[in-house]
């Protein structure tokens, strides 16, 4: 039967957008508009929340936010698929705004009817009699106050620096970057607060990142040089602008404003995109996808728990930030024993672990590992979950 709170309000959580791929199996545009078929039909599924064979054998009736949580955490706490997170929610497409707007201390509500089940918060009313009338909450649904923060997908800490800071070049973008060419009284290496001179056109923007050593992002399947991964040095302000004739060539001035190490003549720059530390949930592609481990980020040859990958996906593949995807590990090839000759066989591809893309170029993207079994290196294969 369907559980009644009464006196709670309901705050109908905004979920995610992309819950409208669920149902028809397409990739979802990045930009509305959407068809009013798409609407439709996303309404339709994303109300109907998902079968109850599908939430986890101890998902709790109700569950009070905690500072610290996740929405990955929670997707957990109530499904057997948390990538499932969108249906979960049941939503009405009106209602969807933002896939974030969850905070500690709202209390989240599952709703059991029709061989389904829905997720719905609420937010119980002072002097709403649930305690007999005397202006106290029952423990059962005691509230902490509200935080400020709404929590996030993921551990934020593990991928903040990433989301803006991953810079991935083309080798026509690569080629025309900025570069530092020299520094004041000929220093090789330069601190915060001093100042660099860059040749190359500086007019796209007034903040920029300083990158050094890209490295290229190879196919493992095909070979094929997908970009240019470059190694975050900083950032450095666009003081003045410089020219640059047959007669002489001016280098335009910045400070350098921020270091993760010191920066070098030969380091180039890119322009400082946007914060995208914005609200992206948990969901599975719409359509099918398979795809290798490029690299691990950084210098490493093997990756665990909550490290970063490159993949060899990225927009024009239809990845997008949020989706969830299986990691496999390829069978190995092993002789029968119970066989005369020893003959070779191949054991089945395993799945061991799942990843959350949260950073998307053109033709490479960024994942955190949410869970693995054994160690991730390059060549690795995933697919939709």
């Amino acid at each position: 039967m369907s559980r009644k709170f009464p006196g709670v309000r309901a705050v109908f959580p905004t979920t995610l957008l992309l819950a409208l791929t669920l149902a028809n199996g397409t990739a979802a545009a990045a930009d509305f508009p959407i068809t009013s078929s798409q609407r439709s039909t996303a309404q339709q599924v994303s109300q109907a929340g998902v079968p109850l064979s599908e939430l986890a054998a101890d998902a709790p009736d109700s569950y009070t936010v905690k500072k610290g949580d996740t929405l990955w955490d929670i997707s957990k706490l109530f499904l057997k698929s948390p990538w499932r997170w969108p249906e979960l929610w049941g939503m009405n497409l009106d209602q969807i705004r933002n896939p974030h707007l969850i905070y500690p201390g709202q209390v989240l509500f599952l709703d059991k009817s029709n061989g389904r089940a829905r997720l719905s918060v609420g937010r119980p009313l002072q002097g709403d009699g649930l305690s007999g009338g005397n202006g106290k909450l029952s423990p059962r649904i005691r509230e902490e106050l509200l935080d400020n923060s709404a929590i996030a997908s993921v551990p934020m800490h593990l991928i903040g620096p990433f989301l803006n800071e991953a810079v991935v070049f083309d080798d026509d973008r690569l080629a025309v970057a900025p570069r530092i060419v020299a520094t004041q009284e000929g220093r090789v290496l330069l601190s915060r607060g001093e100042t660099a001179y860059v040749r190359g056109d500086v007019s796209a923007a007034r903040t920029w990142q300083v990158f050094r050593s890209p490295k290229p992002l190879i196919d493992p399947g095909t070979g094929e040089v997908l970009g240019y991964e470059a190694r975050h040095v900083g950032t450095a302000e666009l003081k003045t602008v410089g020219s640059e004739s047959e007669a002489a060539v001016v280098p335009s001035t910045f400070t350098v404003s921020q270091l993760r190490e010191e920066a070098n003549v030969g380091d180039r720059l890119a322009p400082l995109p946007p914060s995208e530390q914005d609200a992206f949930a948990p969901h599975p592609p719409g359509q099918n996808i398979a795809g290798r481990i490029i690299s691990v980020y950084g210098d490493g040859l093997n990756a665990g728990q909550n490290q970063i990958v490159a993949l060899n996906k990225g927009k024009r593949d239809g990845l997008e930030r949020g989706h969830v995807l299986a990691l496999w590990r390829s069978g190995t090839v092993r002789p029968d024993l119970t066989a005369p000759d020893r003959q070779l066989m191949t054991l089945p591809d395993e799945r061991h672990g799942m990843l959350f893309v949260f950073r998307v170029f053109e033709r490479v993207s960024y994942a955190l590992i949410l869970q693995v079994q054994a160690p991730v290196q390059g060549g690795d294969r995933f697919t939709q979950p």
